[in-house]
């Protein structure tokens, strides 16, 4: 496979790259570094520094290779961000994707992976795990940036093959150390948690204790990025093979509380881990879980990371190596 990546700067999408050639796939990537670090990009894989809304470059990237996908990770990610800023989201997330696309469909690139988020079911009155189907009630302007994109790839379903990956909440780093979350700004738990523990930070907010769950913190499902790295390599297969557009939920159908984390985190590491309690966030939701059955009969994938010590662990070991680095 030839493999056109957006967004390969960024956590998610080093990550992906680096597993794509660790199995023998050649990738371009492009990223124009306003989020992501250099650092991140595989020393195996092509690289050029445009937006995606570069006609120009990426008809001509797109013109001289023969690539089997175009898989898209390139957008703003921070719920917080969308809620005081909507239209950066707006314009980055959805217009821009929409202009990649269609610059690729021009130069007969079709087949699509695009990067979206579990943030698309909101806040449902449900108990149960969270289907494919379920009814999408977006509670941030970053949510609905990516619901708009994946309308785009529904409604032009005879133009494109595509694959629209709902993650959960990742977190975690490749265990051997090559790739793991860079931010200037931290928002993920597991990234704050870990910074915490190596004593970059002094402490950690919980955004809201007064949930209807069983220690009143939110409940996440928690993937590890390398598990996620192996779905898009199976889930290419899978489109190639079979030309078949389809949605799938990424996570491990399980989830754990902000405080189960924390205290998962204080026995990993016998260290006292301060935090303190803060008002919800605007946009978050009490609980999000998924239900994985539909990934797990269409794709040749088992999860080999899914435990919450070793997520712990290997992203810990990324941010001492960071600090080591003083990076």
């Amino acid at each position: 496979m030839n493999i056109l990546l957006t967004g390969g700067a960024g956590y998610i999408g080093s990550h992906v790259a680096l597993s794509l050639i660790d199995k023998g796939y050649k990738v371009h990537i492009i990223d124009n570094l306003s989020t992501g670090n250099i650092k991140l990009i595989p020393k195996n894989a092509s690289f050029t520094n445009c937006n995606i809304n570069d006609e120009k470059q990426i008809a001509q990237i797109v013109k001289t290779n023969n690539f089997d996908i175009l898989m898209h990770f390139a957008g703003y990610i921070q719920v917080e961000e969308s809620v005081e800023n909507p239209d950066k989201y707006f314009e980055n997330n959805t217009n821009n994707s929409i202009k990649l696309f269609q610059i690729c469909k021009n130069n007969d690139l079709n087949n699509i992976i695009f990067s979206s988020t579990a943030a698309a079911y909101g806040e449902l009155n449900t108990d149960n795990l969270i289907n494919e189907n379920c009814i999408l009630n977006p509670q941030n302007p970053y949510a609905e940036s990516k619901i708009k994109t994946e309308n785009y790839l529904i409604n032009n379903i005879s133009e494109f093959n595509y694959i629209i990956l709902r993650y959960f909440n990742v977190a975690g780093a490749d265990t051997k150390m090559r790739a793991g979350q860079m931010s200037k700004q931290s928002t993920h738990l597991i990234k704050i948690l870990s910074e915490v523990i190596v004593g970059k930070k002094d402490l950690i907010e919980i955004f809201g204790n007064d949930y209807s769950t069983k220690d009143g913190t939110a409940i996440r499902d928690y993937i590890h990025v390398s598990d996620l790295a192996n779905i898009h390599i199976e889930t290419a297969k899978y489109l190639l093979n079979n030309n078949e557009s389809n949605i799938f939920n990424c996570g491990y159908g399980k989830g754990y509380s902000v405080q189960e984390v924390i205290d998962c985190a204080k026995k990993l590491y016998k260290n006292k881990i301060n935090f303190k309690y803060s008002k919800r966030r605007k946009g978050d939701v009490e609980k999000l879980i998924a239900e994985t059955s539909k990934i797990k009969s269409h794709l040749n994938w088992k999860p080999e990371f899914d435990n919450l010590e070793i997520i712990l662990k290997s992203s810990v070991d990324w941010e001492k190596k960071l600090n080591g680095k003083n990076s």
